[in-house]
Order: structure tokens, then sequence, then C-alpha cells
């Protein structure tokens, strides 16, 4: 089966100054794919190399990232914003914060919706609700209503992870979903994203910090430290036989989040 997303060597520079290097993964349709290490291990930096959603003087300054084989390198912003989203969705750390306060999830929706083509907003509002059902929350009528203020943190980001898989993207790129998430909501997220994979076939990668949340999702695992890779392989065989001693250090007396 040809990948749906290759890395090849990959360097990332600020202001010139190599923070990521060398970094070689593919990634296959449906596969999930963990990025784990510590604050500051390049994680974040790598996925949004993928979107362009860089900083000002971040930059891609080595090898190649390709899409369904199409370089993403140097590619217009007209052609990104084209994938960013509809192909390729993400979703970030805090999702309240990335959602305007005093618009409802539903006309957000719709503008997201309408950024990628022409809207039918009671065909967008039927979508809508069909994916919220399936992902097993209990009102969708009154989450399409409400504004984000007026829902928990854990519903502003399960509502963050629907949203952005309404256009069906084929990789959903998962930026620390559930740091900021107390132990019962971590696990309904991870349970919706697995979810996701089961009806759509979604290839993910999820950046994360929490060994749990990585032994609970992945198929495979990349372990970062200081913008290089530790070690890179099936998750099982990472988590239950780690040849590196970074990874070793990681994986000491860590809780797991079952699957199930």
């Amino acid at each position: 089966m040809a990948s749906i997303l290759d890395f090849d060597n990959v360097q990332i520079s600020f202001d010139k100054r190599p923070v990521v290097s060398d970094i070689s993964f593919s990634l296959q349709p449906g596969e999930i794919l963990a990025l784990v290490g510590e604050s500051g291990s390049g994680k974040s930096t790598l996925i949004r190399s993928i979107t362009g959603l860089l900083n000002d003087n971040g930059r891609v300054t080595g090898g190649s990232i390709n899409y369904k084989g199409k370089s993403l390198r140097g590619i217009s912003e007209k052609e990104m914003r084209n994938i960013r989203g509809a192909e390729i969705g993400m979703i970030f750390q805090d999702a309240k914060s990335s959602l305007c306060p005093i618009r409802t999830i539903g006309s957000q929706i719709i503008e997201s919706m309408s950024a990628h083509g022409k809207v039918d907003k009671a065909d967008a509002k039927k979508k809508s609700l069909e994916l919220f059902e399936k992902l097993g929350f209990k009102d969708g009528e009154k989450l399409w209503n409400s504004y984000p203020f007026e829902l928990s943190g854990g519903m502003n980001q399960r509502a963050g992870i629907a949203i952005s898989m309404l256009l069906n993207p084929s990789v959903l790129l998962a930026d620390e979903p559930t740091s900021a998430l107390d132990v019962a909501v971590q696990k309904q997220v991870v349970e919706e994203m697995l979810k996701l994979r089961e009806l759509f076939g979604t290839a993910i990668i999820i950046v994360t910090h929490d060994i749990s949340v990585a032994s609970a999702m992945a198929d495979t695992m990349l372990v970062l430290k200081e913008g290089r890779m530790m070690e890179y392989g099936p998750a099982k065989e990472i988590l239950s036989n780690p040849q590196n001693d970074y990874t070793k250090l990681l994986l000491s007396a860590v809780p797991r989040l079952k699957r199930g």
C-alpha cells in the first residue's frame, strides 16, 4: 500500500538555526503515528511544517515532505489552503482558543466548510448532526446551537475534533489534544479519534508527551529528543522493548490508558 505522507531527511530551521534535523518517516492510510518526547523536542514543529503553519521565521531547510506523492515544500499559499482543512485536518491543544467565542458552533462549522466550496446550510447541519451522533454526542442539536463559552473544555475539544472531520480529510494532525483535560475526558477524546479512524479510515499523527495516550492509540511511534529521532517503529515493540536509553527513561513508571 502506498504511503499517504512521507518525510525524508527533513530539517526545519528558525532564523537559519536548525531545530529539527534528519527526520524520516512514512504514514500509511489509516495509520496512527504518535510523536512523543518532552516539551521542546520538536514534535509540534514537525506537524506544523506539514501544513505550512510555522512562524514567519521558520522554514523547512532540508529534505522533502510529500503528501500523496506531491511535494509540500515550496507550494503556493493558495495551494496549501486547498489542502489545509480539506485534505489535512488539524486539532490544536486548546480547541476553545481556536473557536470564536461569540458565534455558535453551527455557524463556525458552516464558515469552515464554506472556505472550501459552496455549502448548503441545511445539508451542512444534517451532515454535522449525523457525525455528532456517530461520535456519541448526547444532544447534537444543542451542541450546534451552543457558543464555545457555554461548553466545558472537554466538550470544546471534542467539538473541535468533529469540526475538523466534516470535510473528511485523509490525514488528521492532533497537537497535544488531551494535555489540558482530566483523565476521564482524555479517555473520551482518545476513543473519539479511534472512532474516526474506524469510520473514515483517517490517518492520524498525534503529538503527545503522555505515553499513556500514545500506548492507547498508536500503531507506530517516533520518539524525539532535541529535534532528533531517538527511535521509530511499531508502537507495541517500542513500548515493550525500547532500544534507546532516552525512550527507556520516558517509559519508566508511566500509567497507561487502555483501549476500549
